[in-house]
């Protein structure tokens, strides 16, 4: 019965699709808030078609129940998902170091909408999130995460059960990186902030009738923007090859 109301090219289509959209509504630049769920489906729907030719072999047989088959799509879309929500794990990190950054320049409340993380944010969060996604694309990292699709393939073969313990561990290991790569990206700030709290303290004890807040914020945030302007460069790329390591994890 199952057979007859869904054949078998229709049924290859749908597995590669529900995996493939699990994974779009998450992955950066694919699943932001600011790109309609229409274009989301229909290009998961795209890719769905172009690569289900080439992983025909990989796909399991048309199970014999409805019961079968939703616990089979629930697989997919389990291990999509996954695939996705690691990806933004990493781009979390350019929010912890933004608000940090923003921390050490003054500018922690002048909070701004940040689109990639669709929340409120620190100026310094939104900028580097835009700009790492921009070098994303520049770079066609964008790509890399499709093949990383196409890989997984390989590692979680359909129709098995997702191996939870693996991911797990995983995700553990993602969110243990993803602050230490914070810590990596706002450092030359932390560093520097702490030098100048340090003179600003001195000073204050040295001459007291000083009004230390009216001068020392100023400096503050012209230092942090300084420090930004010298240090993006390096901070995207050290980023993006981080970001990198990440898809490798789902490389065969």
């Amino acid at each position: 019965m199952l057979q007859e109301l869904l054949p078998a090219t229709i049924f290859a289509v749908l597995l590669v699709f529900v995996r493939m959209g699990g994974a779009l509504m998450f992955l950066p630049g694919y699943g932001e808030s600011y790109v309609s769920a229409r274009v989301r489906l229909l290009l998961a729907l795209l890719v769905a078609l172009v690569v289900t030719p080439v992983l025909r072999a990989e796909l399991p047989r048309q199970p014999e129940s409805v019961v079968l088959l939703a616990l089979l799509l629930f697989g997919e879309f389990l291990i999509g998902a996954f695939i996705g929500g690691m990806a933004r794990i990493m781009m979390s990190a350019l929010t912890t170091a933004g608000m940090t950054i923003a921390y050490m320049s003054t500018l922690a409340n002048a909070m701004v909408n940040d689109p990639a993380a669709a929340q409120q944010g620190s100026i310094f969060s939104a900028f580097l999130n835009i700009t790492a996604l921009v070098t994303i694309f520049a770079l066609n990292l964008h790509h890399t995460m499709l093949a990383a699709l196409m890989d997984s393939y390989i590692l979680f073969p359909p129709g098995q059960p997702p191996p939870l313990g693996d991911f797990a561990d995983i995700a553990s290991q993602v969110v243990a990186r993803t602050f230490v790569v914070a810590l990596q990206l706002a450092s030359p700030f932390i560093v520097v902030g702490l030098i100048f709290y340090l003179g600003v303290g001195i000073l204050s004890r040295l001459m007291p009738q000083v009004q230390i807040f009216f001068v020392a914020m100023p400096l503050q945030i012209l230092k942090g923007l300084w420090l930004m302007l010298l240090t993006l460069p390096v901070m995207i790329a050290w980023f993006i090859g981080a970001f990198e390591d990440t898809l490798r994890i789902f490389e065969p």
